[in-house]
């Protein structure tokens, strides 16, 4: 117990960047996300088809995978000289942004298409913009339809960021594998279920709010 208590510290700190990767990137891949939707909805057939490549690779590949190229790969990219190289945290919040952004594009993007076209024309009648239209009523109801999906996509978020500590990115998960590896007991593995499941509890709360507010 005494060892527990000594390690609480280092559990709230691994707790805290576990979140911060959570925070960020959904603050970055959500609306990111939303470009990836216009892009795959684009007329250009050349941002269109780039937008369908960059999709079909993140989704055909394993976010660890991208999460190991960021990171070892990216300096090995020339850069007007220079070479492309970041933390181990912005490299963990680079590719997942970048991965989860692809899958909430392509939500966005289903989200779009039920809704009827007839939308679009009722409020060209009525004398909105294109751009009125899209922010007034297209995207509330598309927001309606994608609620479930998204709730989805951010409590699988939640515990894919375990998979950093795979570049020495130290979260909860690392911290509670080296007390394991220490101290020979399955304690700490409990304490990081905890944690994921306390925040995975707060996300499902959150979402559950959002969808009553959306069904009213």
């Amino acid at each position: 117990m005494d060892n527990f208590s000594s390690q609480i510290g280092l559990y709230l700190q691994g707790t805290l960047v576990t979140l911060s990767i959570f925070a960020i990137t959904l603050i970055i891949s959500l609306p990111l996300g939303f470009i990836v939707t216009l892009m795959l909805n684009s007329k250009n057939k050349l941002i269109s088809s780039f937008a369908d490549a960059v999709v079909y690779v993140i989704r055909g590949t394993p976010l660890l995978l991208q999460l190991l190229f960021v990171y070892f790969g990216f300096p090995l990219i020339p850069v007007i000289g220079k070479y492309l190289t970041f933390s181990r945290f912005v490299s963990a919040c680079i590719a997942f942004a970048i991965n989860y952004a692809c899958y909430f594009g392509e939500i966005f993007r289903g989200g779009l298409l039920s809704i009827d076209k007839g939308q679009w024309e009722a409020s060209k009648v009525l004398g909105l913009t294109r751009f009125e239209t899209l922010t007034k009523v297209i995207i509330p109801q598309m927001i309606r339809v994608c609620l479930p999906s998204i709730s989805n996509e951010t409590i699988t978020l939640v515990k894919d960021t375990a998979l950093v500590s795979i570049i020495g990115v130290a979260e909860i998960l690392h911290y509670s594998e080296a007390a394991v590896n220490r101290e020979g007991t399955p304690l700490p593995f409990l304490v990081a279920a905890a944690v994921y499941l306390i925040i995975n509890f707060f996300v499902t709360v959150v979402f559950k709010r959002l969808e009553k507010n959306y069904e009213q």
